[in-house]
């Protein structure tokens, strides 16, 4: 697998969660990161700090969707998807868009940004059936536009994206103070992309909401009413595995909030069946 780096430090969870910590060791997380907007080296680095170095937890990091199999799960007791699940292999612009582009030679290629699926129906289908076993889903951000494209996955992941404003302040408020992964956790704000999707499941599941308190609103729902408010965390059992979702994450910044990194650690004990 040299397409995945296992990270990993001595520090507090490793002792009850007995993982190695060197590379080459048992990573506990294989966290497949990174598209065209989101910067894989972001999350590495972000999440390396949070849960890596401050809560001793190896991850193997990766972009490879095709480690996503049901014989590799086997391996670690949580999948974090980071990612949507989209390539485009016509390629994207990744400059700014006022810029001009000038080739000489003229390019040959046009870039049309036409994205397509890199998480089969089939490897869903291994991480529903790996969940189901006892495995956990941490999803994250925008990875609920893969459940678009794949019914397997939106059943265990709870929810489809419809879209966001631009990145801006919102406050982060917890709804259920009870659970293991709120535990200890007061209300945040963030300056970040406000996902806005469409939620599936028991709102008991509901651990926190994205609020935007100048009441700045964008289509949510599936009637698309203007809101300011959309389910922004949530986690449930699902068969014997759990499943645990965070929408915002966009920028590092909003990953190392202090009280968000709280939320972080206490979800990786729970996604661990330690709480």
């Amino acid at each position: 697998m040299g397409a995945v780096g296992t990270i990993g430090t001595t520090a507090p969870f490793l002792s009850k969660a007995g993982a190695q910590s060197k590379s080459g060791g048992n990573a506990l997380i294989l966290a497949v990161t990174g598209d065209e907007s989101h910067n894989s080296d972001v999350y590495r680095t972000a999440l390396s700090a949070t849960l890596v170095k401050d809560a001793g937890i190896p991850i193997d990091f990766t972009d490879e969707e095709k480690l996503i199999t049901y014989e590799n799960l086997q391996r670690y007791k949580i999948l974090m998807l980071f990612r949507n699940g989209t390539r485009h292999p016509g390629g994207y612009n990744n400059l700014d868009p006022n810029v001009k582009i000038v080739s000489d030679p003229p390019l040959q290629r046009k870039l049309d940004r036409t994205f397509v699926a890199t998480i089969t129906d089939d490897q869903c289908k291994d991480i529903k059936r790996w969940v189901q076993e006892g495995g956990s889903l941490w999803a994250w951000h925008n990875n609920s536009r893969l459940s678009l494209m794949r019914p397997d996955y939106r059943d265990v992941q709870g929810a489809t994206i419809i879209g966001h404003p631009p990145v801006r302040p919102f406050k982060v408020k917890i709804v259920n103070r009870d659970h293991p992964i709120t535990k200890g956790v007061n209300d945040f704000v963030v300056t970040d992309e406000q996902h806005f999707l469409v939620y599936e499941k028991d709102p008991k599941y509901v651990l926190a909401m994205s609020v935007q308190e100048d009441g700045l609103t964008y289509a949510a729902g599936k009637d698309r009413v203007p809101s300011n408010t959309c389910e922004a965390a949530w986690a449930y059992d699902y068969g014997k595995g759990r499943v645990c979702f965070f929408a915002p994450g966009h920028a590092m910044t909003a990953l190392w909030n202090p009280e968000y990194e709280k939320m972080q650690k206490n979800a990786v004990k729970w996604l661990l069946h330690e709480t």
